[in-house]
């Protein structure tokens, strides 16, 4: 078969990111698997880290002649021994994307010519093969770019919700709400009647949830923040919260706020706080910093870690499936992803589109399309 171009990411014990464009054969796929030709893969916050890992790209240098196509960024010596389990390796990169089926295995013809999304970790690249049951099949009036971004938002999302009824809260908080995954959330939670408390950063993405329906908007740059999200949090009950933030104080305050709506009718003595337990799952890195907790929530609380993979193996296969096929059925409507721009694999690797997308603006995403500008 044809040549296949792909982008695969190296950081060097010298203090250097290499951020390439490689080319290898396209394999041929067991009677199990498929070959997808790539035509969508998005630019997730959680593809930059395995991308880019601490590179200075703002004095990374592209080059490209007819023996290479690469970008090489310095990193800090100071960042090194964070990284030094993936030192000296070629990885490859793109948690999902979706794609045309062009092959299939000999138990995989009925996926033949079919639209698939998928995860696979190396989806920045024109052809991939996987397993056929890693694959979900989309409508026929679905568009690659619209099926490229069908699990990593999306099923953080129903999972969100999912976490909420099994830990048996009523309402919930989340920060960066103005993101497509954000967005997503507030449709799931206004249609089941979830009460969601969105906490964002301007007036603008204030507007842009308003229109969706939103009915707690706070915005974290107002000097009354804090007073604003006890009111609503006394007004919800909410006693959970998702942070995509991750370093700073965010996950204090949210957690010194749900005590204080808990505890805002409370009388006599109180020594070790509500009895309603709190909780903050942090689900991002925005920030970098480290996270600072206080002492001012009682003792009935818990802030630690959120993955949406294990929090769905827990699920089960069948609930799994089952929500596999909501998002297909409302890919178009409630998870929607709004895209900036489009990327070919050159332009994804080079400083001045990276200064684009890595910066994570919100509501912001980029698609890489491994096809553009044969």
């Amino acid at each position: 078969m044809s040549e296949n171009r792909q982008i695969v990411s190296s950081a060097t014990r010298q203090g250097e990111l290499i951020l390439s464009i490689v080319q290898n054969e396209i394999p041929t796929p067991n009677d199990d698997e498929v070959i997808v030709k790539m035509e969508a893969a998005p630019i997730n916050p959680s593809d930059m880290f395995p991308m880019l890992a601490f590179a200075d790209y703002s004095k990374g240098k592209l080059m490209v002649d007819d023996q290479q196509q690469k970008m090489v960024a310095p990193i800090s010596e100071q960042y090194l021994d964070a990284i030094r389990s993936r030192l000296d390796q070629i990885l490859p990169v793109g948690n999902e994307g979706a794609g045309w089926v062009i092959t299939a295995g000999t138990n995989a013809k009925h996926l033949g010519g079919k639209l698939v999304s998928l995860v696979s970790g190396q989806c920045y690249q024109q052809f991939v093969k996987v397993p056929a049951a890693m694959c979900l099949a989309h409508k026929e009036d679905t568009t690659a770019a619209e099926a490229a971004s069908s699990f990593v938002n999306p099923i953080t999302a129903l999972c969100f919700i999912e976490t909420l009824k099994t830990e048996g809260h009523k309402a919930m908080v989340h920060t960066a709400a103005a993101s497509n995954l954000g967005q997503m959330l507030l449709k799931l939670c206004l249609q089941e009647n979830i009460e969601l408390i969105c906490i964002i950063r301007s007036v603008e993405q204030a507007e842009l949830l308003r229109t969706l329906g939103a009915k707690y908007i706070i915005n974290s740059m107002d000097e009354d923040f804090k007073e604003q999200l006890v009111d609503a949090m006394t007004e919800t009950s909410a006693t959970l919260a998702f942070d995509a933030i991750g370093g700073g104080r965010m996950a204090d305050t949210l957690l010194s706020s749900m005590e204080h709506a808990l505890s805002r009718n409370a009388s006599g003595l109180n020594t070790y706080g509500s009895e309603q337990h709190k909780q903050v799952y942090i689900y991002g890195r925005l920030a970098r910093g480290p996270i600072t907790l206080g002492q001012n929530y009682g003792m009935y609380w818990g802030a630690g870690g959120w993955l949406v993979t294990p929090v769905l193996k827990k699920l089960g296969l069948k609930r799994a499936a089952e929500l596999q096929a909501r998002v297909v059925n409302e890919i178009k409507t409630t998870f929607a992803s709004h895209i900036t721009g489009n990327l070919s694999l050159l332009e994804a690797i080079d400083p001045v589109h990276i200064a684009r997308y890595l910066p994570k603006k919100t509501g912001e995403k980029y698609l890489i399309k491994p096809q553009k500008g044969l």
